[in-house]
């Protein structure tokens, strides 16, 4: 059993710009996670992890043997050195160097009627993980991301997905490469706007349906606008005229849910 105490190490040192850097994400292939659960979660998810580090304190070794086996490279390391990696405030323990995956919509593996939920450009990480997580909740058939403002492993959307990133099928692309996909695969299209819109819960989504999803400042881009098979809206009662991206996402998808249960 190795053991790391200092954060002068230089294996720590990259790690530490592992989980600041998206650049040094892309470049190496890896990025880093935090906690049992999302652990679990992600081999659940056929990820391949490289090194596990943890608190032997808080984790005994065999723990960490029985979570991730005999195959994975385990570092004991110093409460010092888990602080200097760790992006949560609260204290698990563990952390996990795992290989990056493809999120290319060629690879996305979808039944004979999928409901998807698109977002566009999404800004904040944690937004992108508040949909991941409803996602998982509804058991959606796959999230795409166009146009991404974050690489998906930016440590905000890892942790505040809660371990979900690796429990849904992801892709990302631009909008014109997701539109294409989606009319080859005959799956219709509902872009949210306020725009030449109709009220959501009107529509059928009991077919092959991709719910689609703008940014809270700017909203949809015409590319979507023009290509929907139908502009929906949510009505909205108050003074303000959009609201967290997160929940119109979530309303859309248990509406499209409720709709395929009854059915």
């Amino acid at each position: 059993m190795k053991e790391i105490t200092s954060v002068q190490n230089p294996y720590i040192k990259s790690l530490a710009l592992l989980q600041e850097k998206s650049k040094e994400r892309k470049k190496t292939g890896t990025f880093l996670i935090e906690g049992i659960r999302e652990i679990e979660l992600a081999l659940k998810g056929g990820y391949e992890l490289d090194t596990v580090l943890f608190l032997p304190e808080i984790n005994p070794e065999e723990q960490i043997v029985k979570l991730v086996g005999y195959k994975t490279q385990l570092f004991e390391i110093s409460k010092e050195v888990y602080q200097k990696l760790a992006y949560r405030d609260t204290t698990e323990g563990v952390l996990a160097v795992a290989k990056s995956k493809s999120f290319s919509l060629a690879d996305l593996k979808l039944p004979k009627n999928p409901l998807i939920l698109v977002a566009e450009a999404p800004e904040k990480p944690g937004n992108i993980g508040a949909m991941l997580r409803t996602a998982d909740a509804a058991n959606l058939d796959a999230v795409i991301i166009a146009n991404p403002k974050s690489d998906m492993y930016n440590p905000n959307i890892v942790r505040s997905s809660v371990g979900c990133l690796f429990t849904n099928q992801i892709a990302v692309g631009t909008t014109s490469e997701i539109i294409t996909f989606l009319k080859e695969n005959k799956i219709d299209f509902y872009a949210a706007t306020l725009q030449n819109s109709t009220s959501y819960h009107v529509q059928d989504y009991t077919t092959p349906t991709a719910l689609v999803v703008g940014t809270e400042a700017t909203g949809l881009s015409q590319e979507w606008r023009d290509n929907a098979t139908q502009n929906i809206i949510i009505p909205m009662q108050g003074e303000i005229d959009s609201m967290n991206v997160s929940v119109a996402a979530a309303i859309l998808i248990f509406e499209a849910k409720r709709q395929r249960n009854f059915k």
